[in-house]
Order: C-alpha cells, then sequence, then structure tokens
C-alpha cells in the first residue's frame, strides 16, 4: 500500500472522529505543530551527549504523539494526565539543583545540543499557542496547555543543563536582569 493517498490534494483531510476539515483548520496547526515538535527533539536526540536528556526526550515524544491523537479527534485513546506534567517538574527540579541561579536572560547558541533544545522550546511554545487558539472553538483538558507549557520550561532548563555539564558559560543578556 502507497503512503500516499490522494485523499488531500483537495486541501481537506479528515480527522480521526471522520470529521473533514481544511488543512489550516485549527486543530490540523495545533497536531500539525506537535509533530512538527516531536520532528525537533528527535533531531535533540542525534545530536545531544547527555545520556539521560536523550531517555527523558524519547519518553516525551511519545507522549507527544499520544497529544496528537487526542487533539486530531481521538477518543477512546490514552490520554496526558497529572502524572506526565508532575515528572516534567520533578526532572526540571532535579537539573535546577545542580546548576547555579538564573539572574539573566540567556542567548542561545552556544553549543549545538544546547541550541537546538532552546529551538525545541520554541516550538513548543508555539504548540502552546496553537492549542490556546484551538480551545477558543473546542474545548481542551487542561492538561494538554499544562504539559506543553511545562515541556518549553523542561526544554529551557535541559539546554542550560547540557552546556554546564560541559563547564560552558552561557551568553547572557545583560540588558535586563531578571530578579
Amino acid at each position: 500500500m502507497p503512503v500516499y493517498t490522494k485523499r488531500g490534494d483537495g486541501g481537506k483531510t479528515s480527522l480521526l472522529d471522520g470529521k473533514e476539515v481544511y488543512k489550516d483548520d485549527l486543530a490540523v496547526e495545533a497536531y500539525g505543530t506537535i509533530d512538527e515538535l516531536n520532528a525537533i527533539l528527535g533531531l535533540v536526540r542525534c545530536k545531544i551527549d547527555e545520556m539521560q536528556i536523550k531517555k527523558q526526550i524519547e519518553e516525551i515524544q511519545k507522549e507527544l504523539f499520544i497529544m496528537g491523537v487526542e487533539l486530531s479527534g481521538g477518543k477512546n485513546y490514552k490520554k496526558i494526565t497529572q502524572i506526565e506534567i508532575k515528572r516534567l517538574e520533578e526532572w526540571i527540579d532535579g537539573y535546577e539543583k545542580e546548576m547555579p541561579p538564573l539572574n539573566h536572560f540567556i542567548i542561545p547558541g552556544k553549543t549545538i545540543g544546547s541550541s537546538i533544545l532552546h529551538f525545541a522550546r520554541t516550538v513548543s511554545r508555539r504548540a502552546e499557542r496553537r492549542v490556546s487558539t484551538l480551545s477558543k472553538k473546542e474545548r481542551i483538558r487542561k492538561e494538554i496547555p499544562a504539559y506543553l507549557n511545562r515541556l518549553s520550561d523542561f526544554l529551557f532548563v535541559c539546554a542550560r543543563w547540557a552546556n554546564y555539564k560541559k563547564r560552558i558559560d552561557e551568553a547572557e543578556w545583560k540588558g535586563k536582569k531578571l530578579i
């Protein structure tokens, strides 16, 4: 069976619940951005040296598939819960305990690994915005935007930690203090 179906040639696609929508529908934008984030996280796994982060990212990628299924109309599938959100918080707390406190904004770009993590963080923020826009039209469970919000925080902390473990000082933007 070929990968192409030609059903989408007219600019429409079908959600998992069978509803036909245009490809720029808010739901397609939301789960499409999550798919993009998942792809970037695959790049992170290829480029980052830290095994702990690689394993965590792989778990996150699986959860992003779960989220994408839900946003594309899947009703009888596993859902993201407070358990996954709490786990992200625990990972963040673990990394932050090892590093000095953050007093300035960070300018991404010291290493490839941390830069790609920062890039993934910005895509996570965009996915969160797309889900927020979709929530004005459809009911979205609160765990989805919360997970994406926490995920962007996790990716930021991982970017800092990756540099910290390599003893690379981050480029700080001194124009505005955080504290």
